[in-house]
């Protein structure tokens, strides 16, 4: 099984996202807005990870 170029890339994004999350929250004086931007990316991410990776028979039923 090969890897989709899609789903290695949004992969990498996710983990840079939580990598920039994390650093903003232990940042003195973390802005708020950046955490919010922060997080809704990377579910944003997610969201198009998980619809990726579902299997092909559960596809169409999402379609509707």
């Amino acid at each position: 099984m090969t890897l989709n170029p899609n789903l290695y890339r949004l992969t990498v994004l996710h983990s840079q996202l939580d990598d920039a999350e994390r650093r903003e929250v232990r940042r003195r004086g973390a802005d708020p807005f950046r955490l919010l931007r922060l997080k809704t990316l990377k579910l944003a991410v997610k969201e198009r990870l998980a619809a990726l990776t579902l299997r092909p028979a559960l596809r169409p039923a999402l379609a509707r």
